[in-house]
């Protein structure tokens, strides 16, 4: 059985070095079926969409405020949003990076098992790949990608879904706290 909760809440967008994004209220993230990322669809401002929730590593949710929702809901960071939706099962298909598709054309079999399995299932090898700082990590996470893939495994093993990977706007899978810019070590 698949719960479905109404989420519902104001609050404002802030500003993580360049991007903006949305936290969500822990008594509000509670409702949704999973700690990892879920979709949801839902309105802002009263216009729709459809957007991943990513895990902030501290059993909450967050999303990508990006230019294109910002426009249709006349907001910035700093501005109040009202935000109102559902989790949903059916999930968007996630942007391939560039150096992933690279690979994956040039690996017949592991793409074809790539393109069988669900968008649920590419958005956590994704996830997997993007979650590391280092350009050598990330190729050997690409390469295991296809190695795995190749040997008809569908989803990536051992790392947690809980935890934010996306290093922009994280640190050892936390969400950084707002207006906080990372430093380059």
């Amino acid at each position: 059985m698949y719960f479905m909760a109404t989420i519902k809440f104001k609050t404002q967008p802030f500003a993580i070095g360049s991007w903006t994004v949305v936290l969500l209220p822990k008594n509000e993230s509670v409702k949704l079926p999973s700690r990892g990322m879920t979709m949801m669809n839902g309105t802002i401002n009263g216009s729709s969409f459809q957007i991943p929730l990513e895990p902030d590593g501290r059993g909450s949710h967050w999303f990508e405020f990006n230019k294109k929702m910002q426009a249709a809901t006349k907001a910035k960071v700093g501005d109040t949003i009202e935000l109102e939706g559902e989790p949903t099962k059916e999930w968007t298909e996630p942007e391939v990076p560039a150096d992933l598709k690279k690979a994956l054309a040039g690996a017949p079999s592991a793409q074809a098992l790539w393109l069988e399995i669900t968008p649920m299932a590419r958005w956590d090898w994704i996830r997997w790949i993007r979650f590391t700082k280092s350009a050598e990590t990330r190729a050997k996470r690409i390469d295991v990608t296809l190695s795995k893939l190749k040997a008809g495994k569908r989803r990536p093993c051992c790392f947690n879904r809980g935890m934010s990977t996306e290093t922009a706007v994280s640190n050892q899978g936390l969400l950084l706290e707002p207006g906080k810019v990372k430093v380059a070590k």
